[in-house]
């Protein structure tokens, strides 16, 4: 008999909330399966801020319905956050106590204790990176290191689910980079990751399904491919060299994998190209043939900025 499919962490349906007559959020819907990153990828003043904190339970929705692990979320629903953590955008930690202190006394406020706190406080330290400096005050951390030790007390209490809003803002590159390798591991013990960016190589990096939101709505959905294959999956290629570039793009007009091929002012043709990698030989033999004397190749696939300005007609950090 197959085993039953898992049940969602999380399961958001028509949420809703207003600000007086700005609707912040509006019918937002989406899941979350264990061990999956979901992405929520929006500029500042999306929504993504406001639809946390309705899934963490510190605000009400107007409309709709928010469960974790089955169980109803809520202000009311006090005992369901026990499998919910939260990692904030402002940093909740004591820059007077030391890491291993930090998270000792979070772990105490989340009901850990004894032998359990002290077995999660060195498991932490080392998922996050920061065993070295366990005992080193948190006010002579970086801005980087500062926010893994948040993203550490985010996770002492084992939580279903993970809520991580925009933990990269304002890291150096190394810190940066140390972060997300830190969220990589989590997908791998099980744990389901909600995590909000406007940083597009974070989400094609983490996530394994993104929802990009504007205006309060979840424009689109679906994995990085799956974006893509809105633009219909076209890649543009450059084949750069001399020659009658009218009789190349005639020639390589009747490949298969090309859409469209133009003679460029550039001594270049340019050719829109189902799936360009694998048919980059085809294309380089075709041209040859046509007489054209190649010096450069030039692939560019579609990514998900293009996706963005293709939904809501602007750059991400309009």
């Amino acid at each position: 008999m197959p085993d039953a499919p898992a049940r969602d962490v999380l399961a958001v349906d028509g949420l809703v909330r207003r600000f007086g007559k700005l609707t912040a959020v509006d019918g937002v819907s989406f899941h979350v399966a264990p061990g999956e990153t979901y992405g929520l990828l929006g500029p500042n003043g999306a929504g993504k801020t406001t639809t946390i904190s309705m899934i963490a339970g510190l605000i009400r929705a107007d409309a709709g319905t928010i469960t974790v692990a089955g169980e109803p979320v809520g202000p009311q629903h006090v005992a369901v956050r026990r499998r919910i953590g939260l990692v904030p955008q402002d940093l909740a930690i004591y820059p007077e106590l030391t890491a291993r202190e930090n998270l000792r006394f979070f772990g105490r406020l989340q009901g850990l204790g004894g032998h359990d706190l002290a077995r999660r406080v060195a498991d932490v330290l080392q998922l996050v990176g920061l065993d070295s400096r366990a005992d080193g005050a948190t006010k002579e951390f970086s801005g980087g290191m500062k926010r893994r030790l948040n993203i550490g007390i985010g996770l002492l209490h084992r939580p279903e689910l993970l809520i991580l809003d925009e933990p990269t803002v304002g890291v150096d590159p190394q810190s940066r980079n140390a972060i997300l390798e830190s969220v990589e591991a989590l997908s791998v013990e099980g744990m389901a990751v909600l995590y909000t960016t406007h940083y597009m190589e974070e989400a094609e990096r983490l996530c394994d399904r993104i929802a990009i939101v504007d205006s309060g709505r979840i424009q689109a959905e679906g994995t990085r491919d799956d974006l893509i294959r809105m633009l219909g999956g076209v890649d543009q290629v450059r084949l750069a060299g001399d020659g009658d570039l009218e009789a190349a793009a005639a020639a390589l007009r009747e490949l298969p994998a090309v859409e469209r091929a133009e003679a460029g002012a550039d001594h270049a043709v340019v050719l829109a190209v189902r799936d360009a990698p694998s048919a980059v030989a085809s294309l380089v033999t075709g041209a040859t043939e046509a007489g054209l004397a190649l010096h450069d190749v030039e692939i560019t696939r579609p990514n998900l900025e293009a996706v963005f300005l293709h939904l809501t007609g602007k750059a991400l950090r309009d």
